[in-house]
Parts: structure tokens; sequence; C-alpha cells
């Protein structure tokens, strides 16, 4: 078998609005058939890589590939084998659900009524409604239909559940898993850092318009990395590997780093009335990331 292809590819991509940063020298790789998430806080340059990749905008340098094509040369082949969902979703207020559905459809030449009858059914989405009479989920739910209706090869999705309620949410990531197990190349961004971590199998974290982490989800969460609270008086200061230190009123929080069995023993030498170990979540690590140390580089 041959090597796989390469989704996306991202070559020192930089976007710059006049003298404002949008990204700079990002660099990327998402292999065919992966499940990456892209995470990172308002502001860090998501949203204008995920519209340089669709085409929307033009890189000031660098270029954007999918499955090798130029996303701003060559978009009309870029956009017959993506999805994209955008953070914000208008429709034309009088038509109805099947009509948007329909011209979404026709636009690329397709006949999609079977799977977008599927995919309203599983979402829960009657189509008979006019656009201006849906609610924020309602809408939600549309725009994800009009993305996947004609089973593209890399679905592109730009935070994906903001309005969907849990029960939704949950239908929205069977489908995706659904999609994925089918070969399907899926890259979401998403504040919701536990569905990022139970769904993806690459994670990149961006930060300030640069990559600040990008590594397989297990290998972004150490298997020696704890979270501990303890109540109680320790000197935890001079301990390697203690991280995002927070004082409470009756003991500490923090991320540890390292072996347990040097943490007990600086415990023990402190007074200690109860303690709490156990594994962090994304949220936690990906915060972590974010933290400047005195020379304003980034800790990893």
């Amino acid at each position: 078998m041959g090597e796989s292809m390469k989704a996306i590819e991202l070559c020192e991509l930089t976007k710059y609005y006049g003298k404002a940063r949008g990204v700079s020298d990002l660099t990327l790789t998402v292999e065919e058939g992966s499940f990456f998430g892209f995470i990172g806080p308002n502001g860090a340059g998501k949203s204008t890589t995920i519209r340089s990749l669709v085409g929307l905008l033009r890189p000031t340098s660098g270029e954007c590939r999918i499955f090798g094509a130029d996303c701003w040369k060559e978009s009309q082949k870029v956009h017959a084998q993506i999805g994209y969902l955008s953070s914000e979703n208008v429709f034309y207020p009088g038509m109805h659900v099947k009509e948007v559905l329909q011209l979404a459809a026709d636009l690329r030449g397709l006949d999609c009524w079977k799977e977008a009858d599927r995919l309203c059914e599983l979402l829960q989405l009657d189509t008979e409604k006019k656009a201006a009479e849906l609610s924020f989920g309602n809408r939600k739910k549309l725009a994800i239909i009009c993305a996947l209706q004609h089973d593209p090869q890399l679905l592109i999705l730009d935070e994906p559940t903001g309005g969907l309620d849990p029960l939704m949410q949950r239908a929205f990531f069977e489908i995706l898993r659904e999609r994925h197990n089918a070969g399907r190349t899926i890259f979401f961004s998403s504040h919701i850092l536990s569905e990022v971590q139970e769904n993806c199998d690459h994670i990149a974290v961006i930060r300030d318009g640069c990559l600040a982490a990008c590594d397989a989800t297990r290998n972004l969460i150490p298997h020696n990395v704890k979270k501990v609270r303890l109540t109680g008086q320790a000197e935890l200061e001079q301990l390697p590997g203690v991280r995002s230190l927070t004082v409470e009123q009756h003991g500490c929080s923090f991320l540890y780093y390292g072996e347990v069995d040097a943490l007990l023993h600086q415990l023990s030498a402190g007074t200690i009335q109860d303690i709490h170990i156990s594994e962090p979540d994304l949220e936690e690590v990906f915060m972590h990331y974010y933290e400047e140390v005195p020379d304003g580089s980034v800790q990893a």
C-alpha cells in the first residue's frame, strides 16, 4: 500500500489584515482519514486559517492545499471535495428548509435528497419550516446538513456544535464518526474541549496566529500527568513537575508532570488532611500551552 494522501497542507501560511496579524508562518499537515481537532482561544487565528482553506481569503504569503490543490488558485476543484460549516450561518429568510437544501445541492449539480432526508430525521429538522422561523439551534442543524448531504471527502467545521442541545450534539458526533469510519477526513475547531478529546485522533493548538502544539491526542495528555487537589499545607514550589499551581482557601490544586513517588515523598513532609489525584482533562492541558514563561516563550 502506498502512502496516504495529505488532506490538508499548510506551508508557512501567513495572513495579515493590513497591519493586524491573522496567522503567521503556520505549517500544518492533516493526513487523509484523520479526525483532526483545531483549538485555540478567540483571536488565535482559527477562523482565518479555515477561511483560507476554503478559499474565502487569499494568503498574504505561504500556501494552503487540499488534496494537493491550491485552495485559492484551484478553489473550484477544492470546493468539489469539501463540506464547509461556518461558525455563523445566514440563509434566505423566505426560503423553506427543503428549498435551502435543494439550492445547496443544485449549486453542486448533485441529487442529495436521500442523504438530506436521512440527516434531517437524525437531527430532527422540519423541512417545511421557513429559514426565518428557525431557532439558532435549528439554523445550525440546517447548516450542518448543507455541509454533509453531498458526502464530501473532507469536512471543515468551524465551531459546529454551538446552539445544539446535548442530545443533538450526541447525534451529530455519531454522524461524524460514521463518516470517519467510512474514510472521510474531518477537520474542526471547537471551544468545547471535551468533544475534541473524545473524538479527535490528532490535535493542533494555535496561539497568537502560530502553532503552539500539534500531536496525537494521546500524546498531548502524557500518561504521567496528574491533576492533584489537596487539603492542608505542603512545600511545592521547588518540586519539579508542578505546574498551574492554584492556592485555595484550605489547600491547593495543580498539574503534576513526574513520578508519583517523588510527589508523595514531598507531600509527606507537609501537613495533608486530604488528597485527590485524577487524570486531567484536555482543557487543563490546553491552557498550559498558553502560559508564558519570563522569556516570552510558551511552556511545553
